[in-house]
């Protein structure tokens, strides 16, 4: 795991816990944590999530929009692992677009 992602991995655990402990989340969340049958999720829960997804990493990172692209099966079995790597992927987007909407604002200052 890239220290990127064991960064995300610890952020997402902070916001799972403050979501998940007054159900009494047992044993230490890792990237093989389920989110529907090791932490019990419901509806509710990953509507906190997504906005405190949201609130950490803008929209860069749409958990809706993830979770739209899955079947069923893999909503039911999805891992945090997944979501991680999902973050970690959007993060990496986020900045390349960032690069190249920086690269052609200069290119257009300078031919002006």
């Amino acid at each position: 795991m890239s220290v990127e992602q064991a960064d995300i991995l610890a952020e997402v655990v902070a916001m799972l816990h403050a979501i998940r402990d007054d159900a009494g989340v047992d044993g230490e969340i890792t990237m093989a944590t389920r989110f529907q049958d090791d932490l019990e999720m419901e509806s509710i829960d990953v509507i906190s999530l997504a906005g405190r997804l949201q609130a950490r990493y803008g929209n860069a990172v749409n958990l809706a929009h993830f979770i739209a692209e899955l079947d069923l099966d893999s909503i039911r079995q999805l891992r945090v692992g997944q979501l991680v790597a999902h973050i970690a992927t959007a993060l990496d987007g986020a900045e390349a677009d960032a690069g190249h909407a920086d690269a052609g604002l200069g290119t257009a200052g300078l031919s002006a």
